[in-house]
């Protein structure tokens, strides 16, 4: 069985696909630095979108996801696009906590596996 390591750089894979799991490195909002919650959020999971796609899946296949917001009181911005995003009937086991993030330009990052 190989392994699939897309967006690869010297440090990380922003995704990687071993034995029918996918599992992503925790996504910022590249696109959406310094903005709201809700923004971020948003281009999050259009680049998780990417990946899952290009790694041969998608949302539907979630498994779990990991959620890091640097405001706790962002839980419900994040929260309104998240489900509005999620796969109706296929949501995953979920954990999302406060934590000082690398930059203070993101405020949400999110990490995800998904079945392949």
């Amino acid at each position: 069985m190989g392994i699939k390591r897309i967006e690869t750089g010297d440090r990380m894979s922003q995704a990687v696909v071993h034995g029918g799991i996918c599992t992503t490195a925790g996504q910022v909002a590249k696109g959406a630095p310094g903005a709201s919650a809700a923004d971020q959020t948003k281009d999050i999971l259009a680049a998780i979108d990417g990946l899952l796609k290009e790694a041969g899946t998608d949302k539907s296949k979630l498994l779990t996801a990991q959620i890091w917001l640097s405001d706790i009181g962002d839980f419900a911005d994040m929260n309104a696009i998240w489900d509005a995003w999620i796969s109706p009937g296929n949501a995953p086991t979920r954990a999302c906590v406060e934590s000082k993030l690398a930059s203070p330009d993101f405020i949400v990052e999110i990490a995800v596996t998904a079945a392949v």
